[in-house]
């Protein structure tokens, strides 16, 4: 696809869900080599979703992904992270 091509609202439904699928497989393949991590702080479930500080806080902010803060530390539930994404998947 060159720059002059446009794309159509397929196309990018289609990209989304590509990419839910990727962040999906990301997901089940980092947490295939530590299954015993249940709880996750906000450094490891950006690595793992590839996002920044500011959008980790959206998610927050808009109660989208649910978290626990003990003290100053924020922790997020793995099957927390597995419920977001299935409950964001297109078909």
């Amino acid at each position: 696809m060159d720059r002059n091509t446009l794309a159509t609202q397929e196309d990018i439904a289609q990209l989304k869900a590509d990419l839910l699928k990727d962040f999906r497989a990301l997901i089940e393949e980092t947490f295939a080599h530590a299954p015993n991590k249940r709880w996750l702080k906000s450094a490891d479930v950006k690595k793992i979703l590839g996002i920044s500080h500011g959008f980790l806080q959206m998610l927050r902010d808009e109660k989208i992904l649910p978290y626990t803060r003990i003290g100053g530390a924020v922790y997020y539930d793995y099957q927390d992270l597995i419920q977001m994404m299935a409950t964001n998947k297109n078909q």
